[in-house]
């Protein structure tokens, strides 16, 4: 080996060392692939040179010196191949006017590549020069990958601090969410989560269920919203939906400017919409971003559920209380003790429902040997038929202190019941008086199922009277009628909750069936009799819930 061969060799290894401490010397990508090309271009005078790395299966130019901008703006950006070397990366070395390129490979994978063009004297790249060249790639591999992965770390400690910053928040939100028990303050910090976080323009928060949208707040015009949401089947968005996605599927949401749409899930059910638009800085939103939109929706319709449950419950509880006093209403309101007598036998019974219905009787004894029967059934459930049925007990005890003839004393009634009732409600009422010393049965009847009169194996039905009390003024006065009674006739008075009663087949018990039941039990005594019907009522419904009450009452003529 010569001198000159000898001085160079030493030049060389000198250039590589200090080349070395340069570049391992920062981490910053920019500052390494700069010294790189540099370098390069300076060992071997050439007049260009390019730096492309690769990134998701693509090679991505880094740096490039004496390559005019629209001749890089051609360099492919198709995935590359084993090679890293194809036909379109030969069409660009040769606009390019590229003389050598070679890869810049680590001990597990090639990072890129870097190519150069024509040296200054216009000779040729020697395999020294290749050598050479190959040796800078091999040490600049290293600094390359480190700055990679140093970017790569730094890149994930950024999301995972801003994880944390977010679960953190996630966790101040739940503590804020569980605190608040006003629906509109749930939606005012679940609006204020996400407008702080995304600075979006407009937003959108809907509530959902199958047959109704609600919207709890908006920036957006609430009827074209309405509209347009109305138009779409709403109801089968389960995952979020990205920009292109409502370009595609939902092009009415797209023209309000909606950029993403996510849904808010109990138990993987739907129960709302979080509709944004965009940003403010016109940044795209994140997969992480999306995540957190979700939480914080999770939190706030949980909330929410939780609120409305509350309200059911303490709703229900005074539907429960309501119901019970409707009960002892009602109870209070019928007699304790039936009036003896030797000559009529009496036996009546109310079985109240799980609802409670407006179901009433009484016998009165007044008198000059007379006894007064009543039977009605008031529209409604709960305390307000409850109340009814009172004002109708105090009207009947009040009227009948005044001996009106029975027919005068309905038409009184009524028009007292219209007067107090304006919501529509109404009762059907029958009553009657049973004289003692006569034996007879004068009755009116207002609308109410009409008794049944069973003599002899023959049944006659109590229908004279007129209209339903509490619906209008008395217009067509009601008629009354007596009939006379003889030894062993039976009388039974009863409400639909009797005729109307329904087994699990949803049959009715109907005034049919009943008819054919009193013609079985004309010998029995009254509260036998009773107790025959209510047996056979019972037994007939086994299974199914009942929703009215039921009322009978029996009259035995001694």
């Amino acid at each position: 080996m010569s001198e000159l061969d000898s001085l160079k060799i030493k030049r060389d290894l000198t250039a590589l060392v200090e080349f070395s401490k340069i570049i391992n010397s920062s981490l910053d990508l920019d500052f390494i692939l700069n010294n790189i090309l540099l370098t390069c271009l300076g060992k071997f005078l050439a007049t260009r040179g390019i730096i492309a790395l690769k990134e998701e299966e693509r090679l991505i130019v880094k740096l490039s010196k004496g390559i005019p901008q629209n001749i890089i703006s051609e360099f492919p950006k198709d995935k590359i191949n084993e090679n890293f070397f194809d036909e379109k990366l030969a069409d660009f070395y040769s606009l390019a006017k590229i003389k050598v390129c070679e890869r810049i490979t680590s001990s597990s994978d090639t990072l890129g590549i870097l190519c150069m063009g024509d040296k200054l004297n216009g000779s040729e790249y020697t395999e020294d020069d290749r050598d050479f060249l190959k040796t800078i790639l091999n040490i600049a591999a290293t600094a390359i990958q480190n700055s990679i992965i140093v970017k790569e770390l730094k890149e994930l400690n950024r999301v995972l601090d801003s994880k944390i910053q977010r679960l953190n928040s996630l966790f101040e939100l739940s503590k804020e969410f569980a605190l608040f028990s006003d629906t509109k303050r749930i939606q005012r910090l679940l609006i204020l989560s996400l407008m702080g976080q995304f600075l979006v323009s407009k937003y959108a928060i809907l509530s959902l269920n199958e047959s109704d949208i609600q919207i709890l707040d908006t920036k957006y015009n609430p009827e074209e919203l309405l509209k347009k949401i109305r138009s779409i089947d709403y109801l089968k968005i389960d995952s979020t939906l990205k920009p292109e996605t409502i370009q595609q599927k939902y092009p009415e949401l797209d023209e309000l400017g909606i950029s993403i749409i996510v849904p808010m899930k109990i138990q993987n059910k739907l129960k709302g919409l979080i509709l944004l638009g965009k940003r403010i800085n016109n940044t795209d939103f994140s997969d992480s971003d999306i995540e957190f939109i979700y939480s914080v929706g999770s939190l706030a319709i949980i909330s929410l559920e939780n609120r409305r449950l509350l309200l059911e419950e303490i709703e229900k509880q005074k539907l429960e209380e309501e119901i019970e006093l409707a009960k002892q209403i009602q109870q209070n309101l019928l007699p304790s003790e039936i009036p003896k007598s030797e000559v009529f036998e009496i036996a009546a019974i109310n079985l109240p429902s799980k609802q409670v219905g407006g179901d009433y009787f009484d016998v009165i004894r007044t008198e000059k040997n007379k006894l007064i029967t009543s039977i009605a059934d008031v529209s409604g459930k709960g305390i307000p038929a409850s109340l009814l049925m009172a004002n109708l007990q105090a009207f009947i005890k009040l009227i009948i202190q005044q001996e009106f003839e029975l027919d005068k004393a309905t038409e009184i009634i009524n028009d007292l019941l219209t007067q107090n009732t304006g919501d529509g409600r109404f009762i059907t009422f029958f009553w009657g008086i049973l004289d003692e010393k006569e034996k007879s049965y004068n009755y009116v009847n207002a609308g109410h199922n009409p008794p049944i009169l069973l003599r002899n194996g023959e049944i006659v039905r109590l229908s004279e009277g007129g209209i339903i009390l509490g619906v209008m003024k008395t217009i067509i006065p009601y008629n009354k009628k007596k009939i006379y009674l003889q030894s062993g006739d039976m009388l039974v008075l009863f409400t639909d909750g009797v005729s109307e009663a329904m087994n699990t087949n949803s049959e009715e018990f109907g005034e049919d069936r009943l008819e054919d039941l009193c013609k079985k039990i004309s010998t029995l005594s009254s509260q036998s009799a009773l107790e025959f019907i209510k047996k056979e009522v019972e037994s007939f419904t086994l299974g199914a819930p009942q929703s009215d009450d039921l009322t009978i009452m029996v009259i035995k003529v001694s």
